[in-house]
Formats: structure tokens, sequence, C-alpha cells
């Protein structure tokens, strides 16, 4: 057979979900301080309800990151994302980015929302991705203790350069990293690349901005030319253009409530076109012999 006949198999790619409400991200943190979020209206197990609908109809199992603050008061959620076969991670306890704490308070934040996920589920929470993407360079011990605590897989790091995350040398494929207390898997944010120039197409924000043919491209482009993997994440409160609109500085208004009637589609086009399942099967599928590790004393400089 010519070798342009085969078919290669599809790939699989990460779809994820940080389950938050519309008044908890970071950027709000002013505004909208922890002590004042039970005052707040909750939109959360309904807009992660139609995240849910949104997947079944495309038989997708994916990763939900749940704030612990969110499943201590709605648990009947997390049972419910459960039970539609998804695998549950932690998104911490009270959604603090992670270079603004210390690793005691960091550790206290991890083991809260950890313990109430696992005690809710039955099972071991293993999977985490910090607020805001906030593990950078101020922030590298975070990853020690990830391990310590018993966390294999993480999805904090973003190799792009961000006013408030980022780690612009960090690898762009699925790695892992060498702790003191044992390998950590890193699933890192999805870019695609040109020579020195990386383009963020992996969710969020990056999905609703960018063109639609832009984010398409892209993630073909990493299919296709590049046959590696990548990650989609999005918030419940992105498919919600009738949240509540907080006050804050334009970027922020810019960044978090522009084309919020378009998410929808924008993802239903994506599962449309790509294969998804979990960050778990998606790191299963990887071939272990050609991922490098990295250590956390030289993270990322060879």
């Amino acid at each position: 057979m010519h070798p342009s006949t085969v078919t290669q198999t599809p790939l699989r790619h990460a779809f994820t979900v940080d389950v938050e409400d519309y008044y908890q991200v970071s950027a709000f943190a002013k505004s909208v301080p922890f002590a004042d979020w039970d005052t707040f209206p909750s939109r959360v197990v309904e807009n992660t309800r139609r995240v849910m609908e949104l997947l079944a109809r495309h038989s997708v199992q994916g990763t939900f990151f749940i704030l612990g603050w969110v499943a201590e008061r709605h648990p009947e959620l997390v049972r419910e994302i459960q039970s539609a076969g998804h695998e549950i991670g932690c998104h911490s306890y009270a959604h603090q980015i992670v270079y603004e704490l210390s690793p005691e308070e960091f550790r206290a934040d991890l083991r809260r929302g950890r313990d109430i996920l696992a005690e809710i589920t039955g099972q071991p929470i293993v999977s985490y991705r910090a607020p805001s993407f906030s593990i950078t360079d101020r922030s590298l011990w975070a990853l020690d203790i990830l391990a310590e605590e018993g966390f294999t897989i993480d999805a904090s790091i973003y190799p792009i350069r961000h006013d408030r995350y980022g780690i612009p040398r960090a690898d762009l494929l699925p790695h892992r990293i060498q702790t003191e207390a044992g390998v950590l898997w890193e699933f890192p944010g999805t870019c695609c690349s040109w020579g020195r120039f990386k383009l963020p197409v992996g969710g969020g924000g990056y999905l609703r901005l960018f063109p639609r043919w832009v984010t398409e491209a892209g993630l073909r482009s990493i299919e296709h030319r590049r046959r590696r993997a990548f990650g989609v994440y999005v918030h419940p409160w992105e498919l919600d253009p009738e949240q509540p609109r907080l006050p804050a500085k334009m970027l922020t208004r810019v960044r978090h409530y522009r084309n919020l009637h378009t998410t929808e589609q924008r993802l239903e086009r994506l599962l449309e076109r790509f294969q998804f399942t979990t960050v778990s099967e998606v790191l299963a599928d990887t071939a272990i012999a050609s991922v490098p590790v990295y250590s956390t004393k030289d993270l990322y400089r060879g």
C-alpha cells in the first residue's frame, strides 16, 4: 500500500470545563471579594448543565475542574457531572491566584477543595488546574506541593506571555515534571506556533474574541500539521449572555463579556469537527517514551 493511502488514527483531544460562577473570576476579585460571594445570585448550576447537555449531544466525556466552594454548596451538581461519565478535577477551593499565596496557604486551599470533591464523589482527585493558569515562574513551588498531595496531572501552565499568567518558554506538548515527591504530568494550555510566534487557541476568551476561522485553522494545524493533541477549555458562565454585569475596567469587560452569545455555537462546531475526551484519556494515548521530563529546579531550561 502506498504511504499516502494509509489512514492515520484520528487524534483525541481534551475537552475541559472550569466550573466556577460568573462573579468568581479573578479579574473581578477587587470588586467582588471572596467574603461577598454568597450575596450574589448563583447561575453556575444552570450554566454547567448547559455545558453537559452540549457534550451529551455529541457523546463526549470531558474533564471538569470544579471549584471547591461551588462543590460545597452544590454537591448534587458534582454528582450529576460524575454520573454523566466526566472526569472530576480540582480547580482550588476559593479561586485565589497561586502566585499571590504562600506555599502554606496554597496547600491549605488545595486540600480543602480536593477533600470536598473526594467526599462527594467517593473517588481520589488527582487532576488540578490553577485559577487563571496561575502557576508561573513565581509559583513553580506549587508543582512540588501538588505531587506531595497525591496529584498526578496538572493543567495550569500556559506557554505564552500574558499580563496575568504564562511561562513563554514552556513546552507546548504534554510532558512530565520530576518533582521531589514524584512525577507529575503537565497538560499545557493550547497554542499553535509558527517559529517563535505562538497563538493561544484553546478556548475561553480566545475562543470568543478571535474570529471563528482563526480558532479552527489553528486547531486543524495542530492536529494535522503537528500531529499532536490539544485541549479546549470553557467556563460555564461563557454560555450565559444574560449574566449580571459587574463593575470592571474596560479590558476586563471586553475579555469577559464579548461574544458570550456565540460561545455555544462555536463549541458545537468544534465538537462536530474534532474528537474529544478527558485529559486522562488523552495522556493515556500519549507515547510516554517520547515525552520529555523536566525538573522543577530547571523547568523548561533543558
